[in-house]
Order: C-alpha cells, then structure tokens, then sequence
C-alpha cells in the first residue's frame, strides 16, 4: 500500500513539475500534460501512428532474442570458464562506457539503411549487460553443484539446462530488465539517424518540423510504455531474488 501511494506521489511531482517548465518556457519548448495526452491519444487513434509502432515493435522483438541468447551463451561460456571471464570482464566494462553512437557509422556501412542496422544497433545496446550479469551469476553457483555435475558426467546441455540456468536465474532476470531498456534505447537512436519509420523516426521528424506537440506525444507514449514493462520486468526481477535467498 505504500509503495502505491509513493508511486502515485511520484507521478503527481513529476507531472506539476512539467506543468511548472511549460509555464515557464512555453508551448513553443514544452506543451502542457494536458495538451501532450490528447496529443497522444490522437496518434493513438490514428491509422498512420500504428505502422510506426509495428516498425520499431519488430526491432526490438529482433535485437531483444539476439541479445538475450547472445548475452546468455557468452554469459555461461565465461562464467563457466574463470580465466577467460577474468580476462573479458573490463574489456566488457570499457565496451559498455563506450559511447555507442560513435559506431553508428561502421554499423551503416555493414548493414547498410533499414532494419538490419536498427537491430544490430538496438543489440549492441543491450547485450553487454545481459552477458556480464550472466556471467556474473554463473560465477555465483556453489562450486559442489558444478562438482557434482561433473561427477554425474553431465553433458553440456545437461549442465546448462539442470543447474546453470536454474540457479543463475534471479541475476539473468536482472540482465534482462536492464538489457531491455538499452536495447529499446539502440533501437529508437538507429530510427532516428537512418530511418523512414518507426517510432524514433516519429520524434525526428517532429523536431525537424518543430512540432513539439507530437515529439512530446510520441516520447510521452514512448516513456509510459517502457516504464510499465520495466515495472513488470523489477516485480518478476524481486520476487525471484527473494525465492533464491
């Protein structure tokens, strides 16, 4: 009950503080709450919004699975091998500081415009932190279990299916709930550099045409969206810590 009523206290500060900016910039910089949410409601009810939506809904379903996957047998890989683990983990930390934009352009001449460079830019996003909370966990699993698995002569499936992946879980949901973010992150930066659609292209567009109304739409549905499945991803995330411990 109170977690609710200090969420619902959050969102009444946010909301008077934006209401506050807009009567000091104005609707030229900043439209009002009001304003915004029939905005987006609009688009909501627009033919022509939901294309958009498909778009940028298939690049991150794409950049997600190979993150994920990915992030999950590089993960176990390292996490299994220490040595190689010890020796990836700050060149996987100096990769994750760095500025992913700066390799849009090599991204591009790969993959070349459309949804191949968005997927490959939402992926880069995301799976470094699926990787490093994977491997992390595996380093985590009681050395007895990883004996024992030996000494019952698993194979490597057995072993990731039996033990691994059940007792790493907790840490991979972790990975994942931050994964997506980055990767929703990749995703609406590759449509705003080079692309024709897709809901980053939306917000480009937007600025381009200075029409703040439906940029702040647009992110406003953006915002809402990743917030309730990043809710969803933090209540599974605390409820399978809280079974492990």
């Amino acid at each position: 009950m109170h977690k609710k009523t200090d969420t619902l206290l959050v969102i009444v500060a946010l909301v008077a503080l934006w209401q506050v900016l807009h009567w000091i910039v104005g609707s030229v910089a900043l439209t009002s709450p009001a304003d915004t949410l029939a905005r987006a409601v609009e688009l909501l009810g627009s033919a022509t919004f939901w294309p958009h939506v498909a778009e940028t809904g298939v690049a991150l379903l794409y950049s997600l699975l190979m993150a994920v996957f990915g992030g999950l047998t590089i993960g176990i890989a390292l996490g299994i091998n220490r040595l190689a683990g010890e020796v990836a983990e700050p060149i996987l930390v100096s990769l994750y500081s760095l500025p992913k934009i700066t390799l849009y352009p090599v991204i591009l001449l790969a993959f070349g415009l459309g949804l191949s460079a968005k997927v490959a830019f939402g992926t880069i996003h995301g799976i470094i932190p699926v990787i490093i909370f994977t491997m992390n966990a595996v380093r985590t699993i009681p050395p007895v279990m990883l004996r024992s698995a030996r000494v019952m002569r698993l194979s490597p499936p057995q072993l990731v299916s039996t033990i691994i992946l059940p007792a790493a879980l907790p840490e991979l949901v972790s990975g994942l709930r931050v994964g997506f973010s980055l990767t929703l992150l990749g995703v609406l930066i590759g449509e705003m550099f080079a692309s024709q659609r897709g809901l980053g292209y939306l917000v480009m567009n937007a600025i381009g045409g200075h029409d703040v109304r439906t940029m702040m739409a647009v992110v406003l549905i953006l915002a809402t969206t990743a917030v309730l499945i990043s809710a969803g991803l933090l209540h599974i995330d605390r409820r399978m810590h809280r079974r492990a411990s």
